[in-house]
């Protein structure tokens, strides 16, 4: 079964009518995913015996009658930065692929199993999280289904390459800047950074970015992730930023309906934009104008760019986490990347932190600002194009880490913003995408936008066909 051809609403409803039974749903996944993950390397662990457990449990509920969630049998792959029980969380880090598996569920993946998910395995991700493209030591690179040539970017990347190939329907990733955004991006998937707090960091683990770390549900389409947003948003006491209230039941409230006006900046003020990327994005929203979108050019949304304020609560969330390492033979096993943050954040001090609150604060405001003129803002998802298996990013030809500056800054306001696919590199065959970004805990606005600008632009490609 290609999972990207039939929404996953319809899969659970063909599972709740006894039409297709969860077990045969998660064999199909591993049938996938023994297939072609071979080749794209989107898994860094699975339990076949346990998944077809879970899904004959699932269907034994079924035949007596009983409630079994919202997301029936619908098989989803969980990133390797939070904890599934009975898998090792390794975070990408040959540090950790010893370590003992984990007891208990992350609360995102606790809520995806009482709703009737089943659990394949854990989704290849860069060592904890710290860059936006996924490979690492343990487990190596992942491949773009769109091209094999090219990383899926990350550090949900190994999730986004399983929607993207139509090996898995549902998964999960972690966005400290980015990490959902651009994956969703270079794998042609409408994905969300939903308001920080909408699905809890609790349990017994802080988050692995503090401030900015932001977790949710991927899929390839906006109605998909919806439906997972309803089974996993919600408070929970053990986070104490997250967002109090019932579960707001999107997937009801989702409509088709344009706004009525919509932001388009092109370079938010401060970043420079591949040439194509940019002719790509001008088309989509020329194409939304068309439909009946008034909008609104502004070429400055911030003064300046978010990337070196976010860069202190990044390297020193590293620090934290790894600099007893310094000095050790362990140390010296980490990627010289993250070995990089960690020592920059250990230079920092009490009031460079203070100082990127404040930035924070400045950011937000600016937003705000701008949203007087329109509840919606809307930029390329990214400033370049997608980086190869080897090396960065490129804007105009040229590498750079500033390929992916468009998402950092929506971390540090807190905003949800999403993304969905606009149009493909004519080079490369990856994905390119607009960004949404929306108000102050505004994610329906911004969900509404992505179903609508969907079906005006009707990105319908696909990375691969199965044969």
């Amino acid at each position: 079964m290609d999972f990207r051809e039939h929404s996953i609403q319809a899969l659970v409803n063909k599972v709740k009518n006894k039409e297709i039974s969860a077990r045969e749903l998660t064999e199909s996944a591993l049938s996938n995913i023994e297939k072609y993950d071979k080749e794209i390397n989107a898994f860094c662990a699975l339990n076949q015996e346990d998944a077809l457990d879970q899904a004959e449990s699932l269907d034994k509920k079924i035949s007596n009658g009983e409630d079994v969630g919202l997301l029936v049998g619908i098989p989803v792959g969980v990133k390797d930065l939070e904890d599934a029980k009975g898998f090792v969380t390794t975070y990408g880090s040959e540090l950790h692929t010893n370590d003992s598996p984990a007891e208990e569920d992350s609360i995102l993946v606790s809520r995806l199993r009482s709703e009737g998910c089943i659990i394949l395995g854990k989704t290849n991700t860069p060592e904890f999280g710290h860059k936006g493209k996924t490979d690492n030591v343990p487990f190596g690179a992942t491949k773009n289904p769109w091209n094999l040539e090219y990383s899926p970017g990350g550090s949900s990347g190994g999730t986004s390459a399983a929607l993207s190939s139509g090996m898995i329907p549902l998964g999960t990733g972690s966005d400290g800047g980015g990490s959902i955004r651009i994956p969703s991006v270079l794998g042609g998937l409408s994905g969300i950074k939903t308001s920080q707090g909408r699905i809890p960091n609790g349990g017994t683990k802080p988050p692995g970015s503090g401030l900015l770390t932001v977790k949710g549900p991927m899929a390839n389409t906006t109605e998909d992730t919806v439906l997972a947003l309803d089974a996993t948003v919600g408070a929970d006491p053990t986070d104490i930023f997250s967002l109090e209230g019932e579960n707001p039941n999107w997937s009801k409230q989702l409509t088709e309906n344009l706004p009525k006006t919509a932001i388009w900046s092109p370079t938010m003020g401060f970043s420079t934009v591949d040439k194509e990327v940019l002719e790509v994005c001008e088309k989509a929203v020329k194409s939304l104008e068309d439909a009946g979108v008034t909008i609104i050019e502004k070429d400055v949304i911030w003064d300046e760019n978010p990337v070196n304020a976010w860069m202190v609560f990044w390297a020193c969330a590293c620090a934290r986490r790894q600099q007893h390492l310094i000095g050790t033979a362990e140390y010296e096993r980490i990627d010289p990347l993250l070995r990089m943050f960690i020592e920059m954040g250990v230079e920092m001090d009490g009031a460079s932190y203070a100082s990127s609150i404040d930035a924070c604060h400045k950011f937000g405001y600016q937003l705000e600002e701008s949203f007087k003129e329109s509840p919606l803002i809307i930029t390329p998802g990214t400033c370049g194009q997608a980086p190869k298996i080897e090396g960065d990013g490129t804007v105009n030809g040229e590498e750079t880490p500033s390929w992916v500056d468009f998402t950092m800054g929506i971390n540090m306001t807190r905003n949800p913003a999403g993304v969905i696919p606009v149009g493909v590199s004519s080079s490369s065959n990856i994905p390119i995408a607009i960004q949404i970004i929306g108000g102050q805990r505004q994610d329906l606005d911004v969900l509404n936008a992505m179903q609508a600008f969907e079906k005006v632009i009707n990105f319908s490609d696909k990375a691969t066909d199965h044969e």
